[in-house]
């Protein structure tokens, strides 16, 4: 697939723009540091008359001494193109931050620490030196040691005479590559018998961002191995390395706008305060009193998920160029007319976007239905420059279910529910299945009505009436998904296959395949309890991208009494009230788990197959899934976040099974958040269009009809008779024959 918006997990996506401007971050301050001071004096001109940003600006200092990078094979050391940066900013990029495993992993540099003490105690004498590459250290008074580089700001080197600090402070551009050449020649590396394998040590960050929390500007020091942690020798000539920050920050802010300069500027170091107040000045920025007491200059700060849009032939970010959509179908980026050309010209004809341009100007033409939505924030969710993290946190949406969707994403050994563990009972407090759909706020899902819903739910308006809910409640984001199940059963299949009688049936077996993040959110399907609450319902969730530890559970959600059992050898059983004495018989939902191939599964045949934003041809596992569900003929509907994905989807079917697909439909019941794409401007949503599978006709069917059955097995040839028997005459036989 061209497009992988909506299928890539944001995280890596702002992982790829970080990277993205620090590569070029660190190629131009090399450029600048190598040539004359006076090309500092002209920088330090142009920011001066950049316009003014009314936001403060902040410069954080986040020093980390728990979390280590280990690279696995293939991956290359330094900050440039190590790190994953080839892989994050390459053409097929990965989709999933487990594809990064097998190269970079974070591990905690606490472990081991106790059995290092003895080594550290033998290299205590000319540790400093060595972690600090061989720059000599005078104590202070309390004991704490600093370099004497730093013992006056204005005798810190500036970033016009950079070279040579660059290489003693060992976080330039080439500054871990010496320290590890250093490392494995002096005596100290074969007296301590280090493995190369040891974890990088990314001993601070330097951040600058507004009071808003949009990022604007990264450096990333750099401290060596694991060895070097709390050595101090990425402290020395901070003050040159964060005022080039500062001003490549200004010129090439990362996030989003043009070139300004902050109204004013607080630090978030004392010392680091102390000597900027000599630098900053130059730049026409007012630097703040008194450095930044606390992490975030407001109670509210978090993340702005705005991302930096990306040329889609060269990948290159709005911050290096100048990205404008295609003329004719203003649904992709381009960063001039070369690679508008190259694309145009693309072999072969249907990868070409001279193919593809007149239906994407269609799919374009489909960006105001999808965002007609009845709730009160559907204006801001569904922009372009929608900041999800923004909205997320105002709301108090930051814990529960509401960490799936948004960018944050556990430290090393942090542990994190559902996925990788069955439900924990202690999660279920008091037997409430709404739980982890609440935040930080007042109660967001209102008690179960008494009486079961009279009619069919169409749209998200009948239901938030039915259900209670306000219009301003964004329930509906983690709500999509039982919401979508709920639609394809009572509307869908009646449709496209009323043979089947679906809505008189009181029990269903649903497979949800290709689950991954369905099964993080699996609670939500208790929805579908309320919803149809006279149906006793199977959900098993299929796939390989489950918890392998997760495999064959299974475990019921009850809808009478407050107490959680665990069963021993069946998984769990959670028996969770809700709220009401449900009016005739019982039913229950029990949840499945297969991690492994939809083509590998076992078992009796399902009633419905439901598959969510699947994404056919992402995985090659859908060339063996598909001809598995053709051979089943089961009712299988799937949802896509997109027009494109949709027709992309239906040419992976007739590849891979002979048939087809119905022709999408948008789905009412999609989710309002609005997707940010990175290359294209197509209108992106989960869950946004709805399809089913053509199967193949079966081999004999159409117009020859049902084939009959097959011939008789063959008989034993008779011995030959003396003579041939004229026609007519009847064959001697001692009784009538018996037909086997």
């Amino acid at each position: 697939m061209e497009f992988v918006s909506g299928y890539r997990d944001e995280f890596l996506d702002f992982t790829a723009l970080l990277f993205g401007w620090f590569r070029k971050f660190v190629a131009e301050r090399g450029a600048v540091e190598t040539s004359l001071v006076g090309h500092w004096r002209q920088l330090e001109a142009q920011i001066r008359r950049l316009p003014q940003d009314p936001a403060l600006w902040v410069l954080h200092v986040l020093p980390n001494r728990s979390v280590g990078i280990s690279l696995g094979q293939g991956a290359e050391p330094g900050p440039g193109p190590g790190l994953g940066a080839g892989w994050l900013l390459g053409d097929q990029p990965p989709l999933h931050l487990r594809d990064l495993s097998p190269y970079v992993s974070f591990v905690s540099l606490e472990e081991g620490e106790e059995g290092e003490e003895e080594e550290e105690e033998e290299e205590e004498e000319n540790g400093e030196e060595e972690g600090a590459g061989n720059e000599k250290v005078e104590p202070e008074e309390d004991g704490e040691p600093v370099h004497t580089s730093r013992e006056s700001p204005p005798e810190a080197n500036l970033p016009g005479q950079p070279e040579e600090a660059e290489q003693k402070e060992g976080g330039g551009e080439n500054g871990y590559q010496e320290e590890r050449a250093e490392e494995e020649t002096g005596p100290k590396r074969r007296k301590g018998r280090r493995s190369e394998a040891a974890p990088l040590h990314l001993a601070c960050l330097l951040l600058v961002t507004d009071e808003h929390g949009t990022i604007l500007g990264i450096d990333l020091l750099m401290g060596g191995a694991q060895r070097s942690v709390g050595k101090g020798s990425w402290t020395e000539n901070m003050a040159p390395r964060a005022y080039a920050l500062l001003c490549h920050s200004m010129a090439c802010p990362m996030g989003s706008g043009d070139p300004r300069k902050p109204r004013q500027l607080t630090v978030g170091d004392a010392q680091l305060h102390r000597e900027l107040e000599i630098l900053v000045p130059r730049l026409g920025v007012k630097l703040a009193k008194t450095p930044m007491r606390t992490w975030g200059p407001q109670p509210g700060f978090t993340f702005a998920s705005l991302r930096a849009r990306t040329c889609h032939v060269c990948h290159k970010h709005s911050f290096e160029v100048k990205l404008t959509p295609c003329p004719q179908c203003s649904a992709v980026l381009y960063c001039g007319e070369a690679c508008l050309r190259a694309d145009w010209r693309r072999c072969p004809e249907d990868v070409s976007h001279r193919f593809w341009c007149p239906r994407l100007a269609a799919f374009m033409e489909r960006t105001g239905e999808l965002a007609t939505l009845p709730f009160t924030y559907t204006a801001e969710v569904t922009s372009e420059t929608f900041n999800k993290e923004a909205f997320l946190a105002s709301r108090g949406l930051t814990r529960g279910y509401w960490t799936q969707i948004s960018m944050l994403i556990p430290g090393p050994g942090t542990p994190r529910h559902p996925r990788g563990s069955t439900p924990s009972p202690s999660l279920l407090l008091n037997g409430d299945p709404y739980q982890l759909l609440q935040g930080d706020g007042p109660v967001l899902m209102p008690p179960v009505p008494a009486d079961p819903p009279r009619g069919l739910f169409g749209s998200w308006q009948d239901y938030y009436t039915w259900r209670g809910l306000s219009l301003d409640s964004p329930m509906a984001v983690l709500l999509t998904y039982p919401l979508t199940v709920y639609y394809v059963i009572t509307h869908l299949v009646p449709q496209s296959f009323p043979e089947l009688n679906i809505q008189n049936k009181q029990s269903l077996k649903i497979h949800v395949v290709e689950a991954g993040k369905e099964f993080d959110l699996v609670m939500v399907f208790w929805e579908l309890l309320v919803l149809l609450p006279h149906v006793a319902l199977e959900l098993q969730f299929v796939g390989d991208g489950l918890p392998p530890e997760s495999d064959q559970q299974h475990f019921t959600l009850q809808r009478d009494g407050p107490e959680v059992s665990v069963r021993p050898g069946s998984g769990v059983s959670a028996r969770l009230s809700s709220g009401t004495k449900e009016k005739g018989g019982r039913r229950d939902l029990q949840i499945k788990v297969s991690a492994r191939p939809y083509h590998l599964l076992q078992g009796p045949k399902p009633d419905l197959v439901i598959g969510f934003n699947s994404g056919f041809g992402l995985k090659d596992t859908w060339l063996s899934s598909l001809p598995r569900l053709q051979s089943l003929r089961v009712p299988a509907f799937f949802t896509e976040s997109s027009e494109y994905s949709c027709v992309m989807d239906e040419q992976t079917m007739a590849v891979a099974a002979g048939g087809g697909t119905s022709p999408p439909q948008p789905n009412p019941f999609r989710s309002p958040f609005r997707l940010r794409a990175a290359d294209n401007c197509m209108p992106w949503y989960c869950n946004a269009f709805i399809f089913h599978l053509i199967y193949k006709p079966s081999q004999g069917s159409g117009a020859r009809g049902a084939p009959g059955p097959g011939p008789p097995a063959p008989t034993p040839a008779a011995p030959a008779a003396p003579a041939r028997r004229r026609r007519g005459e009847k064959k001697p036989g001692r009784g009538p024959r018996r037909r086997r």
